[in-house]
């Protein structure tokens, strides 16, 4: 076995030993000294691969978007409608993240975009970009016609609504969480008829309002 081959797998023995760590024990009761432990290295060991805890996480999420990535495009590769392609984004990551939903609730606390595990922050941004352009796919290979001036603002919208759907999915006690399944089923049902209204020249004089408000939310600091 090689030396890079050895590293390599020590470096998923301690990350996959974390993760059952933070299911047991929570995010932050966890210590690196009990990852480690449960890995079966030194502490100095978790350390010299993961400097703290928070490196784990983006070690998960970065694992995490690298495995869904693969499923992702194959599914938006069959996909006819956008309908379809908004389900094999968004239940992609339902079942993948499925058996960590109780880390990503304690995650969840850090929503400040400048806390650096914050989905929202600078140190999440390429995760953040490739997400979005999953959803950027989407909306170009569905051909959904909006007005110029709203259009490039869509595929950040449909992240949003993601992201609000796990908050929501991360919290709800309901068995199986059938009261996410419900949500997403009708909101998404919701979304889809308000596209498919949008271009309607009786909304017209709502169109250049919607765009004041996007770039009012969206603009560069």
């Amino acid at each position: 076995m090689t030396k890079i081959k050895k590293s390599e797998e020590t470096r998923t023995r301690i990350l996959e030993a974390a993760l059952v760590v933070f299911r047991e024990r929570g995010f932050e009761r966890a210590t690196m000294r009990e990852i480690a432990t449960a890995a079966g290295v030194a502490v100095g060991a978790a350390y010299y691969y993961f400097e703290s805890k928070d490196a784990i996480v983006m070690a998960f999420y970065e694992r995490s978007q690298s495995e869904m990535r693969a499923r992702i495009e194959a599914s938006l590769a069959e996909s006819k409608t956008l309908e379809q392609r908004l389900q094999a984004i968004i239940s992609t990551k339902f079942e993948c993240f499925g058996p960590n939903r109780k880390l990503l609730g304690a995650l969840s606390a850090h929503s400040d975009p400048e806390h650096p595990l914050s989905p929202f922050s600078k140190e999440t941004a390429a995760i953040r970009e490739q997400d979005i352009g999953f959803f950027e796919s989407a909306v170009v290979d569905s051909k959904v016609r909006l007005p110029s001036n709203i259009k490039p603002y869509l595929p950040r919208l449909l992240w949003m609504y993601q992201m609000g759907l796990i908050l929501f999915w991360v919290y709800d006690r309901s068995d199986g969480q059938k009261r996410t399944m419900l949500l997403y089923q009708k909101t998404l049902k919701m979304i889809l008829v308000t596209l498919r209204l949008a271009g309607l020249p009786l909304l017209q004089p709502l169109h250049r309002l919607a765009a004041e408000l996007l770039e009012v939310v969206y603009a560069e600091d």
